[in-house]
């Protein structure tokens, strides 16, 4: 095999030849003109593109952040190729079916014709070439080596990070296209959360002596914010009271963000996402609320959860739509349906999908601007990949909104959003590192099979989720922290969903900033016997041992449990009944005293009836 990234085409001319048509192309496809950029190409675009006609490698990797218009350089690139009859033929690797749809689309804007549909035998003479997945490479790559090896190539590899995904697809990839005259490898994310080899990619020692991929260009999140490029992303974050029951039958509660073991992590993360409990009802609502402030600024701008499985998914459309009064597209897997209700929304103006997590990377709506991490996935890989959905700018000044659980991995990846990662070989694992892996892939070979339910596989994560609540915990932006806890509902927390949706970012940080000094203002000037718990200084709350609410919390909860199966009414709508009646914030912040009252309450309710 020829070595990868060092070969030079010493016959290639030095300038394009000629003016082709996708100079005159906007740097975003399909179908967006981000501000001020349309008709040219973008000053990174340009910059790749002229390194790379000054080069010619055989080998190139281009690295740049979601939303930066990659599939535009590499289409630009295509038909400057073509034109130089450097190639004769494109075959475009993509990551899903719905977005090898997406590239022969984009393709066609500038005249170059690409089959999404391609599966065997010769291609029609009106092609200039196909685009298939990198699982469809993995099926049969004989067929696409003889392809390769038949006329001259230009291979584009787009996110080839995932032919890494599994051992027979990188090695699919190394042996289709080790023929290829020219490759082309792009990514907004070059690293993995395993230390499998990504095909194509140079790899370079470092003086602690552990191999680091190389890129040839990059242009990360950081420029492309200065740039305009992209959209700043403020995340908001929520925490909150988990119970659940372990297999053993011991209930156990957490509560979000706190300190604990990583198995207490997981459990009380997914209780979190479970439907049937407080915090997700709360979060989507929040997050409605939120994108109702957007659209005063964006009509058309949409929000997105990220599920983890189909059933959750079909649970969460069913809440956002008592919510709402409106439908939210449900997108359940990467079938040619699927694709096409993602085009539809695209295209419209309603508000709201829902999406199993597989088809995170694939759904490219230049209108999503809120977001809902409401999965369980915890690699820094997938995170990146989901913020990206909503990083498109289409106008100067849009901002992002993504809502997502207390878990201090999480807020860890949302406060290194800058920062440029490079896939890395031979790394040791630290502790409490890949919280999921193992549950990640057994996840991941069912959902190639049917996207069934997260069952994760093994006993140790069997649980059964007994009720959670939602308390607005902080907002993080640009690598900072601001706020203070604050319930559902509240001023406070109405301070910081209603910051405008047309923002520069310095703009969202000085209002971000005098949103706090204001909540804290607020907080201290509430006289103490309104204020809740979390809200008053450590001196005045009263001396209770944390096992002595925990037993009193449990009471309640029992007691609510048995006025349930009395009355069939809903736990969270006897809780809220409870706290109308008696006043104070939601159980797991409610004093001693405000929960003592609640129980009295609900007794009373027992010998009244």
């Amino acid at each position: 095999m020829a070595p990868l990234f060092s070969h030079t085409d010493s016959n290639a001319p030095s300038r394009p030849a000629g003016t082709t048509a996708a100079s005159h192309l906007s740097p975003a496809f399909p179908g967006r003109a981000p501000w001020g950029t349309a008709g040219k190409l973008r000053a990174w675009q340009q910059g790749a593109l002229d390194r790379y006609i000054e080069k010619q490698p055989r080998d190139y990797l281009a690295v740049a952040t979601p939303g930066a218009g990659k599939t535009t350089f590499a289409l630009t690139l295509a038909s400057y190729l073509l034109h130089n009859h450097l190639v004769q033929q494109i075959t475009v690797v993509a990551p899903t079916e719905h977005l090898k749809k997406q590239w022969a689309e984009a393709a066609a804007r500038i005249g170059v014709k690409l089959d999404p549909a391609y599966s065997s035998g010769p291609l029609s003479r009106e092609y200039h070439g196909i685009v298939v997945t990198y699982a469809g490479v993995g099926v049969n790559p004989m067929l696409h080596r003889n392809r390769t090896e038949a006329r001259k190539t230009l291979v584009i590899m787009d996110e080839i990070h995932h032919a890494g995904d599994s051992k027979s697809w990188g090695e699919a990839c190394a042996e289709a296209f080790e023929p290829a005259t020219r490759r082309l490898a792009l990514t907004g994310t070059p690293f993995r959360s395993d230390t499998n080899p990504i095909p194509f990619v140079q790899y370079e020692a470092g003086s602690d002596g552990i191999r680091k991929s190389v890129a040839d260009y990059t242009y990360g999140y950081g420029h492309a914010l200065a740039d305009h490029v992209v959209r700043p992303v403020i995340f908001l974050s929520y925490s909150g009271n988990m119970r659940w029951r372990t297999k053993a039958g011991d209930e156990l509660e957490a509560r979000l963000g706190e300190p604990m073991t990583k198995d207490l992590i997981a459990q009380a993360w997914r209780t979190a996402l479970a439907p049937q409990g407080e915090w997700i009802p709360n979060v989507l609502s929040a997050a409605d609320r939120r994108l109702t402030e957007v659209r005063k600024a964006i009509p058309d701008a949409g929000g997105l959860v990220i599920a983890t499985d189909q059933n959750v998914a079909r649970a969460y459309a069913k809440i956002l739509r008592e919510l709402t009064g409106e439908k939210p597209t449900l997108v359940l897997s990467d079938e040619a349906e699927a694709s096409k209700r993602i085009s539809d929304y695209a295209a419209g103006d309603s508000r709201w999908m829902v999406a199993v997590r597989m088809v995170s990377e694939g759904v490219d709506v230049p209108r999503l601007a809120v977001g809902v991490y409401a999965t369980s996935i915890s690699t820094p890989l997938f995170f990146a990949q989901a913020v990206g959905r909503f990083v498109r700018a289409r106008k100067r000044g849009e901002t992002a909104s993504v809502f997502l659980p207390t878990i201090p991995m999480l807020l860890g990846f949302a406060n290194e959003m800058e920062v440029q990662r490079d896939h890395v070989l031979d790394r040791p694992k630290k502790e409490g590192e890949g919280l999921f892996d193992e549950e990640d892939r057994l996840l991941a070979e069912a959902e190639k099979a049917n996207d069934g339910p997260d069952t994760a596989g093994g006993e140790e994560f069997s649980y059964e989720a007994l009720g959670s609540d939602a308390v607005f915990d902080r907002v993080l932006y640009n690598a900072m922290e601001f706020g203070m806890q604050a319930h559902p509902g509240s001023e406070e927390e109405e301070d910081y969903l209603g910051i405008p949706g047309l923002l520069e970012p310095d703009q969202v940080q000085m209002l971000l900033q005098k949103r706090q000094h204001r909540q804290i203002q607020r907080s201290k000037a509430k006289p103490a016997e309104e204020a809740d718990l979390i809200e008053l200084p450590a001196e005045q709350r009263p001396v209770v041992t944390h096992q002595e609410l925990r037993e009193l919390r449990k009471e309640l909860n029992a007691l609510v449990a048995a006025w349930h199966h009395r009355t069939s009414q809903p736990h969270g709508t006897v809780h809220n009944e409870l706290r109308r009646q008696c006043g104070g914030p939601l159980t797991a912040q409610a004093t001693a005293n405000q929960l003592k009252a609640r129980i009295a309450k609900i007794r009373e309710w027992a010998t009244a009836s």
